[in-house]
């Protein structure tokens, strides 16, 4: 049995380290280049080049796919889908799930918006509630995640207060929902960055909350075949935290998979 837990321990250690390797490699490989850095000039005609790019960016994807996966994105495309998880997560454009996580086409059913926000069932926009109602009730996906990231604009702007996005009405009307979030991370007495990175936390717990409105969510919960997961990302470190219910923290995503395999091969 201990052998089995070291072995855990040295794969996590090594598949930590390869997704550090990999993740620069795995962004150029799958994002367009900022304008600046391919010299596009500004304006409609740097657009025009910036549309082009990613169109390019289609053929080279199906060429790819087509020579090295068909079989499998046949197999996706005449089975349906069977996601592993309901990721809940930010639409920064630096952010991009399935190359966080490594996943391939049909691993994950995403959502994504503005400080990754799930309202409460009865609120007015029912958009997230379908998508979430539809993975968790019809795909019956296991895991449903939030995940947040340190350096979220939307959690930004509702500490420096929404009359910043006043000409903005559908923005600031989304983003109200951050508040009660902001409101607890202010009660601690943190400041600056270190207020900003609580925030976002608080912002992922409240969202795990709501998803608890929702009757697909809480029967799936009720029936132990659903868990609930709580992310932070950080866009500096590139490190992943993930929220220890236990400790009432979030903690390392490496620690805490280390502390999981522990808890399922105790030492002898």
């Amino acid at each position: 049995m201990r052998d089995g837990r070291l072995l855990w321990l040295e794969l996590l250690r090594r598949r930590r380290a390869l997704l550090r390797r990999e993740h620069g490699r795995a962004l150029r490989r799958t994002q367009v280049l900022p304008a600046r850095e391919r010299d596009v000039p500004r304006g409609l005609p740097g657009l025009r080049l910036m549309v082009e790019e990613l169109l390019r960016g289609h053929d080279a994807f199906k060429r790819q796919y087509l020579g090295d996966e068909r079989a499998f994105l046949q197999r996706l495309a005449s089975e349906g889908q069977s996601p592993a998880a309901l990721y809940v997560g930010c639409s920064d454009s630096r952010v991009v799930p399935e190359v966080l996580t490594k996943s391939s086409p049909g691993d994950l059913f995403v959502i994504r918006n503005v400080a990754n926000l799930v309202p409460r069932l009865e609120h007015a926009d029912a958009s997230v509630g379908a998508a979430l109602e539809y993975a968790v009730g019809h795909l019956h996906v296991p895991h449903l995640i939030v995940c947040g990231h340190y350096g979220c604009g939307g959690v930004r702007a509702v500490i420096d207060g929404l009359d910043h996005v006043a000409e903005l009405p559908s923005l600031r009307e989304w983003l109200e929902l951050v508040g009660p979030a902001v409101a607890r991370a202010r009660s601690s007495g943190l400041t600056g960055d270190a207020l900003w990175r609580r925030a976002v936390e608080e912002n992922v717990v409240d969202q795990l909350e709501q998803v608890t409105t929702f009757p697909s969510v809480t029967a799936a919960l009720g029936s132990g075949r659903l868990e609930l997961h709580g992310w932070v990302y950080d866009l500096f470190s590139l490190e992943l935290s993930v929220l220890d219910r236990q400790a009432g923290r979030f903690v390392d995503a490496a620690d805490f998979l280390e502390a999981v395999v522990s808890r399922r091969f105790p030492p002898r």
